[in-house]
């Protein structure tokens, strides 16, 4: 099952390519955020999205964030799989 899942923003590790730091329930990982880019700009440190197969797909606020990592939580197995997922997956 593949989840789009909360994580925020630490760091732009790599502009020219559009490469993010984003933590993820403490799992660092760096996806791409360049889907985000609109007229120049884009999220930045500090900025919430949500996150699926290493690409940032929509930027949301923290209360939405919250929700949505609180109700993959209920969610069990499927929430633990796709966290073990993103900790074995490296985009470089």
């Amino acid at each position: 099952m593949c989840l789009a899942i909360p994580g925020q923003i630490v760091e732009v590790v790599d502009d020219e390519h559009r490469l993010a730091m984003v933590d993820v329930a403490g799992v660092r990982r760096t996806v791409n955020v360049g889907l985000l880019d609109v007229n120049g700009t884009g999220v930045g440190p500090g900025d919430w999205v949500l996150i699926h197969v290493g690409f940032a797909i929509s930027q949301v606020d923290e209360e939405e964030a919250r929700a949505t990592r609180e109700l993959l939580e209920r969610m069990g197995a499927d929430y633990e799989q796709e966290l073990e997922e993103l900790k074995a997956s490296v985009i470089e």
